[in-house]
């Protein structure tokens, strides 16, 4: 009988009351955030709209989410955080990686990007979500990546209504791949998530903890 995975609320303590401006524009992406950051005590303010980030062509997920909270940090003088996310097939050596959001083309919204990960890679392939969350601090000019991962394998069809992205084909390894990412509760996603993970580092960090099984961090500055 397989256990359900730990709440995200078993898993994270509370840091000092904070807020920060998220560098996405992505309604899904300020969503999950709140809901992750919100039992540390951390609040997340929407990215003004005269902030302009930059383009998403880094080598690296680190390198794209730091563009972004750089830009954040300097245009709102605000910590800032972003995140840089996507998926990796195995079958396709590490594809679409950090194309993931324009696995279909530049203009490609979610179901096109997921029908071209399930034309191209088998049906139970393993699969590894990954996330990189930089934070910046403009007035210390302190920079961090914190990273986290989540691994599973790709379902026969997709499944579910919850989430966003690939997680309707994303069948979880610490589920026993019963379930879709998007079949799970918003508490069970969050306790497993790549995101999650990369979360609980920053929150971890800010309390002067270790990073976790499932994420490290870097310090670039």
């Amino acid at each position: 009988m397989t256990r359900s995975p730990p709440r995200w609320t078993d898993r994270v303590a509370s840091v000092p009351s904070s807020a920060f401006v998220l560098a996405t524009r992505n309604p899904h992406k300020v969503r999950e955030m709140r809901r992750l950051l919100a039992p540390a005590g951390i609040d997340v303010e929407p990215l003004p709209d005269d902030v302009v980030l930059p383009p998403e062509d880094g080598e690296t997920f680190a390198e794209n989410a730091l563009g972004k909270a750089r830009a954040a940090a300097r245009g709102t003088s605000r910590v800032a955080i972003a995140d840089d996310s996507g998926i990796e097939a195995e079958a396709l050596g590490g594809a679409p990686g950090v194309r993931s959001a324009r696995n279909a083309g530049p203009d490609a919204g979610d179901e096109e990007n997921l029908a071209k990960l399930m034309r191209e890679a088998p049906a139970g392939s393993p699969l590894r979500y990954v996330c990189a969350l930089a934070w910046v601090d403009p007035e210390s000019g302190q920079e961090r990546v914190f990273h986290g991962d989540c691994r599973g394998r790709l379902a026969s069809e997709p499944r579910g209504t919850g989430g966003f992205g690939y997680d309707p084909a994303f069948l979880v390894d610490e589920d026993g791949w019963k379930r879709t990412m998007a079949e799970l509760s918003d508490p069970e996603k969050d306790a497993i998530s790549h995101r999650g993970h990369a979360v609980r580092a920053l929150v971890r960090s800010l309390r002067g903890g270790s990073d976790g099984r499932r994420a490290r961090s870097d310090e670039t500055n």
